[in-house]
């Protein structure tokens, strides 16, 4: 967990009706995390696989209340949003509210970044937050 995650927690425990995350509970050992591609990975033509992967909880589609359970969103050249919130759908945050682990992506030549976060029925990070670390990818120009 990043440091600025651990404050918020900390800080939530300590001030009562601080929103941090969604109400749905995720176990504190949970975690989000891409399969592929790796950190660093250089990606001839842009398109590719990316596979996603969660650790302690399962995996169900948008509008299905369980408990521990939630689904991915790919967060592309962007920084996390806000985790009390309703995840946007752009195009710098990919929805696989099906249930997916896996979606097919096609990003320009440059540099890019990769994240995902896991989020409930509604679209909201748990509580704690999970998410993946942040990796960087290539895509080399023709």
């Amino acid at each position: 967990m990043n440091k600025s995650i651990m404050v918020a927690t900390m800080l939530a425990a300590l001030i009562p009706g601080l929103a941090i995350a969604g109400d749905s509970p995720a176990p504190y050992n949970a975690k989000a995390y891409l399969i592929w591609p790796k950190n660093g990975a250089t990606i001839k033509g842009g398109k590719f696989w990316a596979r996603f992967g969660v650790r302690n909880m399962g995996i169900a589609p948008a509008g299905i209340e369980k408990k521990f359970t939630g689904h991915h969103h790919l967060v592309i050249d962007a920084e996390l949003p806000p985790f009390d919130e309703e995840i946007p759908a752009d195009r710098n945050h990919l929805h696989y509210g099906k249930g997916y682990s896996e979606g097919r992506i096609k990003l320009p030549p440059g540099k890019h970044t990769l994240q995902l976060v896991f989020a409930d029925h509604d679209h909201i990070v748990h509580n704690p937050p999970v998410f993946s670390e942040k990796i960087t990818i290539y895509v080399p120009a023709n």
